[in-house]
């Protein structure tokens, strides 16, 4: 059946003729930002979001832009996959600017049937988009889809079906997630005890220990934007791959992004080899031997910056302050032992952030595979 003729949505579309849109549901949409001013912890009204945060409301905050009933809802402006954004609900809702779908006869096409449907479908959905930056879909492509619909137990059977594995595959990506955050916070905590037996010596400032080459890096123009081999580097790793290079050897990159700095989102400093290209994003130092260069990485990635960052509404490490880093450096053979223990503890670390977040991402898969063999048997 065309999408259509079994479901109701929330207005109508200028795209789609009139003969097929015989009812509509109207809901009231709040922005964003007014959607979360009204998130209350405790509260039983769902945020129904257009991204992948979302949150609970009180009826009382929720006030004129109470809705109930059961929908599935995607958003009217994406910058994510419809897959990761889709979302179905069932019960008292506020909604922001989502195009929202249900059954229109739920003894014909159960409305967690649709979701799921949908959700293998988005893909499909995605291509319906059109816009630069925030995008918006044509309805006229998404109500002409054509949705398979066996008899209303089966739909229902496949749902529980779902449901099952859906529970089962959030469970493990937790528990995958957990042990994850465990064994970088295992890796950070053996890092800095290491490093605390180096804080008795005396310091210098990290410009009398490097060279800095900031004056070498340079943006990416549109001669050389093209997809290459050599790795381009920003303030917080490999922005693209390009058609030339820069650089050539051994460096140590440190983030000059202040909020990447004070989130410590991402590791602040690390190192580079080869042939490759650097922004203006990111400092780049050259030091004069391997243990030295990886004694410094390990040491800026585990002491606080923020009173080397200044600047008002975009804060930054500049050149400057930089330099003035102070760094304990002990013996050459010091540092050798200490980032012998260091490079063996990372490289079982790095193992198993790369292996947890792939198991992470075989479970969905396998969640994916599953879902789609049982809509299109």
């Amino acid at each position: 059946m065309p999408l259509w003729r079994v479901t109701i949505w929330d207005k109508r579309f200028n795209s789609v003729e009139k003969s097929k849109q015989p009812l509509v549901k109207n809901y009231p949409y709040l922005l964003a930002a007014d959607l979360f001013a009204l998130e209350k912890e405790g509260g039983d009204v769902f945020l129904l979001s257009t991204g992948e945060r979302t949150g609970w409301t009180t009826e009382e905050l929720a006030g004129e832009n109470l809705r109930e009933g059961e929908v599935v809802a995607i958003p009217w402006g994406k910058s994510r996959p419809v897959a990761e954004v889709i979302k179905y609900y069932n019960g008292k809702f506020v909604t922001a600017d989502n195009r929202i779908a249900t059954s229109a006869d739920c003894n014909k096409l159960d409305n967690k049937y649709l979701f799921y449907w949908m959700q293998s479908q988005g893909r499909t959905i995605d291509s319906f988009y059109r816009g630069s930056g925030l995008k918006h879909p044509n309805m006229k492509d998404v109500l002409d889809l054509q949705i398979p619909l066996p008899p209303i137990e089966v739909q229902r059977e496949i749902v529980r079906i779902l449901d099952n594995f859906a529970e089962l595959t959030a469970e493990l990506t937790m528990e995958l997630t957990m042990e994850l955050t465990a064994r970088k916070k295992q890796y950070e905590y053996y890092r800095d005890k290491l490093l605390q037996y180096v804080f008795g010596y005396v310091k210098v400032s990290l410009e009398d220990i490097s060279e800095n080459c900031d004056n070498q890096r340079k943006p990416v123009t549109s001669g050389n934007r093209e997809s290459g081999e050599y790795p381009y580097y920003g303030a917080s790793g490999i922005v693209d791959y390009v058609n030339d290079y820069i650089f050539d050897g051994d460096y140590l990159l440190v983030s000059e992004d202040g909020a990447n700095l004070l989130a410590r989102n991402t590791p602040i400093a690390f190192s580079i080899s080869g042939k490759n290209w650097v922004n203006n994003h990111a400092h780049i130092l050259k030091f004069k031997t391997y243990e030295t260069r990886k004694f410094v990485e390990y040491y800026l990635n585990s002491i606080d910056l923020t009173t080397f960052i200044s600047g008002g509404a975009q804060p930054k490490l500049n050149q400057k302050n930089l330099n003035k880093i102070p760094i304990p450096i002990p013996s050459q053979e010091k540092q050798k032992y200490i980032v012998a223990i260091l490079d063996r503890f990372d490289t079982l670390c790095n193992d198993l952030t790369t292996g947890l977040p792939a198991e992470i991402e075989a479970r969905q898969k396998q969640y994916e595979y599953y879902r789609d063999k049982l809509l299109t048997f």
